[in-house]
């Protein structure tokens, strides 16, 4: 190949080069701004959207609010109120009363206890009265066939047969007398042996009453040989029954133990570092398990002056009213002795009135009565079902006193609405 042709060739070769170069770089300028303007209308569609799902949400968000009041308030009509349960009081000082909490057992009332037994010794011959009866005063529970008895009754009828003798003897005198036939004399014997033989009549009589029998009882049948009742001398509840027919019985041995449990006693271990504050008169207020809701009023009437050393306790009894007989001697009981409310009035809710939510203790106040406002509240001691508010309520705003509870419900059900949105 000759001179000429090589730079023939090389010319041809570099114009070859140089629009294929060209042709580059226009693709390349067309690709980048179709980029640019596809990635701008992508983020002009992203953007838009996005706002636009952000209004929406917002505006939802709103309309569940206003379902609810603003953040922490319920709204609740008057009528809603009233079907709910909800009761609105303003806040006021109270005093309040403490008191001390201390456990015991139910007892008879030991001055209302009898233990029956005869006054003589017999044989029972009936028994008219079994365990758990309800018996009254005076009402014969067994029959006795004494020997003791018959001999009284021997003395009696023989006592009277001779103050009838001497009855006729002193009538008999004074007629002699009147007639001048008998000295005077006579008629002071004849009247000083019917005063003696009357005199122990009335002894025998006597004996006879304590006994158990009356004059009264001694006619017919009972006139030579009655048998001797016992009688319960308290009206009350059978408690324990010994007797049996055709055993013997003597006044060292129970028949019967009646007990009259319309009163009864619950004894209670008071605390050492009480005891200052527990005197007789104090009221209590005893529950037992049995019956949760029975709560019943007592006062103590004695406190022991002794402290057990092992438990550091004194013992304290409170008489207690027991209607319907509901406390059983020997049943567990709580007491709540009353100490004196001598302490300056604070502000107090009921406790039932105080809400938890999220950890805080709260209280609901309105304003004007249909708007509730979740007010967070400090508790200080509590008593008789009340407790004291030391901050976050003032005297006089109104609250929510009942259904505090139903209130809470809506703040929940509107809070998970609000997440559901």
């Amino acid at each position: 190949m000759n001179k000429k042709t090589i730079i023939i060739v090389v010319i041809l070769a570099v114009a070859l080069g140089g629009g294929l170069f060209y042709r580059f770089t226009q693709l390349t300028s067309a690709g980048g701004e179709h980029a640019e303007k596809q990635e701008a209308g992508h983020k002009e569609e992203k953007g838009g959207g996005h706002d636009e799902g952000k209004e929406g949400h917002k505006e939802e968000e709103h309309e569940g609010h206003d379902e609810h009041g603003e953040e922490g308030t319920v709204t609740m009509t008057a009528e809603a109120q009233k079907l709910n349960g909800v009761v609105v009081a303003p806040a006021s000082k109270q005093r309040l009363a403490g008191v001390i909490s201390a456990t015991g057992k139910v007892e008879a009332n030991a001055d209302r206890i009898a233990h029956v037994s005869p006054r003589i010794s017999g044989k029972i011959v009936t028994v008219r009265a079994s365990l758990g009866d309800s018996v009254a005063s005076g009402q014969t529970l067994v029959t006795l066939d004494s020997v003791e008895l018959g001999e009284a009754l021997n003395r009696y009828h023989q006592s009277k047969t001779r103050l009838a003798l001497a009855q006729a003897n002193m009538d008999r005198i004074k007629v002699l007398v009147e007639k001048k036939i008998a000295a005077r004399k006579d008629i002071f014997q004849a009247e000083t042996d019917y005063k003696t033989t009357q005199t122990e009549l009335h002894t025998d009589e006597e004996r006879l009453s304590l006994y158990g029998i009356s004059v009264s009882d001694l006619k017919g049948e009972n006139r030579k040989r009655p048998l001797l009742p016992v009688k319960s001398p308290i009206s009350g509840i059978i408690t324990e029954k010994h007797a049996i027919v055709g055993e013997l019985s003597d006044p060292s041995k129970s028949l019967y133990t009646v007990a009259d449990l319309s009163s009864v006693w619950v004894l209670v271990d008071i605390n050492e570092k009480d005891l200052a504050k527990v005197r007789k008169g104090q009221t209590a207020t005893v529950m037992v398990g049995a019956f949760p809701d029975l709560k019943l009023k007592g006062r103590i009437t004695y406190i022991a002056d002794l402290v057990n050393e092992a438990t550091r306790t004194v013992k304290a009894r409170i008489e207690v009213a027991n209607p319907g007989r509901k406390l059983k001697p020997e049943m567990f009981a709580t007491a709540e002795l009353a100490l004196a409310a001598d302490a300056p009035p604070v502000l107090a809710v009921p406790e039932e009135a105080v809400q938890e939510l999220d950890g805080k203790k709260l209280l609901f106040v309105t304003e004007n009565g249909t708007e509730f406002e979740q007010r967070p509240v400090e508790l200080g001691r509590a008593a008789a079902g009340l407790v004291e508010i030391t901050a976050g309520l003032k005297e006089g705003e109104r609250y929510a006193i009942k259904g505090g509870f139903v209130l809470k419900s809506e703040v929940k059900k509107g809070e998970l609405e609000g997440h559901n949105h």
